[in-house]
């Protein structure tokens, strides 16, 4: 199959380059399928406390309007702020993400998405563009979900740099409402596991709550020692 095949290629290529992402790495495990005429409103956050060689409490903030093309093409834009313990909370850089669905759920073994992403700094020359895939399997009542990304940064005020970032997520379904789950995370010296709540609220009509809850423990001495992930998103 053409769309595992690529996948599986380029997942290969991710984890044997051990070049992984610096920076935040625990973030959103993006799942693979696109819902159409759908929009949203989406506020995240990602706090790491102590880590070798970066700021104490350093936190990344995302706000987001996106919406869907059609029922395979999601286009999304972000505006990212950051702060630590020795700064405020400031606007850093934006984003815009588009998400292209290949397979229908339950056409394949796995259901398959790519993600490409470019975004640029506010204040400083530096660019970044990343593509991923995105894959996922659903077994009763359990899911698993796998993100594998790609990313160059370059611009005159970085040092130009290829870099990788795999994530996975397993997480049993009791509800809509309610889900349990345990992640990993892998980025230049950002290794981490840990569990996540997850769940969804129905509003009238196609309207929708979503959110997840996440506690990533560093499983290494350069690792963050502990990461915190929030994600509340309004679908309407």
């Amino acid at each position: 199959m053409k769309f595992v095949t690529v996948g599986v290629s380029l997942m290969a290529a991710t984890l044997s380059t051990h070049l992984w992402a610096d920076g935040i790495v625990i973030d959103k495990i993006y799942h693979p399928y696109v819902q159409p005429l759908e929009q949203e409103l989406e506020v995240r956050m990602s706090h790491q406390d102590s880590q070798p060689g970066t700021a104490d409490s350093s936190s990344l903030v995302r706000l987001a309007y996106g919406r869907s093309i059609n029922d395979r093409i999601f286009v999304e834009g972000y505006v990212i702020g950051q702060r630590s313990k020795e700064e405020d909370l400031n606007f850093q850089s934006v984003e815009m993400e588009v998400k292209w669905q290949l397979t229908e759920q339950g056409e394949y073994w796995s259901d398959w998405a790519l993600l490409g992403e470019i975004g640029k700094s506010v204040d400083k020359n530096i660019y970044e563009m990343s593509i991923g895939v995105i894959t996922e399997k659903e077994l009763g009542h359990w899911s698993a979900t796998a993100n594998f990304f790609v990313q160059q940064e370059w611009g005159e005020d970085i040092v130009d740099e290829l870099e990788s970032v795999f994530s996975l997520q397993a997480r049993y379904r009791y509800s809509k409402a309610f889900e349990s789950g345990l992640e990993f995370y892998a980025g230049q010296n950002s290794y981490g596991l840990g569990p996540v709540l997850l769940g969804q609220f129905k509003l009238p009509g196609t309207k929708k709550i979503k959110w997840e809850a996440g506690v990533i423990f560093g499983l290494e001495e350069n690792s963050p020692d502990t990461s915190v992930r929030f994600l509340l998103e309004h679908e309407f």
